[in-house]
């Protein structure tokens, strides 16, 4: 589904995708051809440190991937996948600006929604992610190839390490609506940026 309208007179198009990196990368290519400039993309994501809570936001700062559909658009190495930093920016000081507490770190993208590997969790963490989810490695991968400023936002849905999983959507509703309307505002900030200095938005 995809809905394009106003928020405080900025215009923004909001898009559904499915689950993991194949469907996210279709939105974004789709996105990207009808001249999206900047992508910000919320979702959930599992937690990594014993202090996460249900809800808890996360904003990644840069994201991993084993193997996947960014193989085939970086067919000779993986690269450093990095957001945007001004966008990411503007999210984190929105979030500051609404009293939201939030952590900040890489995540990792994986393509394996029941992880089987016993090791994963504790590995992850020695390696210094955050979260895990599927999609911001591929957000990330072709904001870069497609010259659109990418960022994501993510709720805790399930503290892996306390064996908390999958809280139901009504539980993370409220927030939901909270953290979508920082990230419009933020979109929207970028906008008047790019305005100020003479760019498309």
């Amino acid at each position: 589904m995809t809905y394009t309208g106003y928020c405080e007179g900025n215009r923004f198009t909001v898009a559904c995708h499915g689950v993991g990196a194949p469907s996210v990368a279709i939105v974004i290519e789709e996105l990207a051809a009808f001249g999206a400039r900047a992508i910000a993309r919320l979702g959930t994501c599992g937690g990594l440190m014993k202090t996460m809570r249900i809800g808890d936001l996360v904003v990644a700062t840069g994201a991993e991937y084993r193997r996947g559909t960014l193989d085939y658009y970086f067919t000779d190495k993986k690269v450093s996948l990095r957001p945007d930093w001004q966008l990411t920016k503007l999210l984190m000081d929105s979030a500051m600006k609404e009293g939201i507490e939030y952590y900040a770190g890489r995540v990792f993208s994986s393509d394996a929604f029941y992880i089987e590997d016993p090791d994963f969790i504790s590995r992850s963490t020695r390696e210094g992610y955050v979260a895990v989810q599927m999609e911001c490695a591929t957000l990330f991968g072709l904001g870069t190839l497609r010259d659109v400023k990418a960022a994501c936002v993510l709720l805790v849905s399930d503290n892996l390490p306390r064996g908390q999983l999958m809280a139901d959507a009504d539980a993370l509703y409220e927030r939901t609506l909270n953290v979508g309307r920082l990230t419009l505002k933020s979109l929207g900030k970028l906008q008047m940026l790019r305005k100020s200095t003479g760019k498309a938005s």
